[in-house]
C-alpha cells in the first residue's frame, strides 16, 4: 500500500478527543468534531438524509482532506486535478465513470466535495480483483508487505471470528452458505485497513491537517472498522466517528455519535440473495 513495512509503529487502540461523549444532533456532532485529527462519518449509502448531513458536518468543519471508500485509489489524482481546474459534476463523474461504479447516484458525494471545495481528495476503494483474493487468501495476503501496520498478520481471537461471521451473514440477508463467511469477514478487514491507510497518507500529505472519511457506518465502528486500524497504526490520534443507520443498530458505544434517519423507498435488497440460493440449491 502507501507505506513501506515498518513505517508505522503498532500499538493497539485508538485516542478519543477527551470528553468526547454521545451527540444526538448535527450540531452537536459538528461541536465533538472540531478539533479532532480525524473525523470518520458513517452512512447508509443510498440514504439521502445521511449524505446531507455528512455534507453539512463538512461544509463546517473545512477540512484539509477527504477520503472515500467510494473513490478508488487510482483515480484520486484526476479527481483533484478536475477540481482545480473547477470541473463540474458531471465531468468529475464521467472521469470516474460512475454510472458503472455500483455506487448510488453521484449527487449525493458532489453535495459533499462540493462543501469542501479547498480540500485534497483521497481514494480508498481498491481494486475488486483485490477484494476477491481477500476472500480467498485472506486480508494480509491482498493487502501486501503492509499488513502487520494494520494487524492483518494476526488472526482475530475465535469469539471475535465468530462475531464477525454473524455480522456478514446479517448483512447478507442470512441467505449465503456459511463456508462463505470467513472469505467476507477478511474482505471487510481489507477494505478497513485499506480505509486507513488511505486516511493516514491524507493526514500525511496535507501536513498533518484535518481529516473526514466518507464510508459506510460499519466501516466507522471505532472497536472493530477503521478507527481502530488507525490507532494500530498510529496510536495518538484524535479520532470522532458518527454512525448513520435507519434503526437502532444496536452498539451505539461503538460510535461516538449516532443519528438516525428514515429508510428510502426501494426494494427489498435481500430478494435477490434469497432467490439465488433457492436456486443453487434447487438447481433445475
Amino acid at each position: 500500500m502507501r507505506f513501506g513495512p515498518g513505517a508505522i509503529a503498532v500499538l493497539f487502540g485508538c485516542v478519543q478527543i477527551p470528553g468526547a461523549s454521545q451527540a444526538s444532533t448535527v450540531p452537536e456532532f459538528i461541536d465533538l468534531a472540531r478539533d479532532a485529527d480525524i473525523v470518520v462519518l458513517g452512512e447508509v449509502h443510498d440514504n439521502p438524509a445521511h449524505h446531507a448531513n455528512q455534507a453539512e458536518i463538512v461544509a463546517a468543519l473545512e477540512p484539509d482532506a477527504l477520503v472515500f471508500e467510494m473513490i478508488p485509489q487510482a483515480d484520486e489524482e484526476a479527481v483533484n486535478k478536475l477540481r482545480a481546474n473547477g470541473a463540474g459534476e458531471g465531468e468529475v463523474a464521467a472521469a470516474l465513470d460512475w454510472e458503472r461504479s455500483g455506487w448510488p447516484a453521484f449527487d449525493f458525494y458532489w453535495n459533499i466535495l462540493a462543501a469542501a471545495p479547498r480540500a485534497q481528495i483521497f481514494g480508498a476503494e481498491q481494486p475488486r480483483s483485490d477484494v476477491r483474493r481477500a476472500t480467498i487468501e485472506g486480508a494480509a495476503g491482498a493487502f501486501g508487505p503492509d499488513a502487520s501496520n494494520y494487524g492483518l498478520d494476526r488472526p482475530l481471537p475465535a469469539a471475535e471470528q465468530r462475531f464477525r461471521e454473524a455480522e456478514q451473514a446479517a448483512a447478507h440477508c442470512d441467505a449465503l452458505p456459511p463456508q462463505m463467511l470467513p472469505g467476507l469477514v477478511e474482505a471487510q478487514r481489507f477494505r478497513d485497513a485499506s480505509l486507513a491507510d488511505a486516511t493516514i497518507w491524507a493526514r500525511t500529505m496535507t501536513g498533518g491537517g484535518q481529516v473526514v472519511v466518507i464510508t459506510g457506518s460499519g466501516h466507522a465502528d471505532k472497536v472493530r472498522g477503521m478507527p481502530a486500524l488507525v490507532g494500530h497504526a498510529q496510536p495518538g490520534l484524535s479520532i470522532v466517528t458518527l454512525g448513520q443507520f435507519e434503526q437502532d443498530p444496536g452498539n451505539a458505544e461503538d460510535y461516538d455519535a449516532l443519528l438516525l434517519a428514515p429508510a428510502p423507498p426501494r426494494e427489498d435488497p435481500c430478494a435477490q440473495l434469497r432467490q439465488e440460493r433457492r436456486s443453487a440449491e434447487n438447481p433445475p
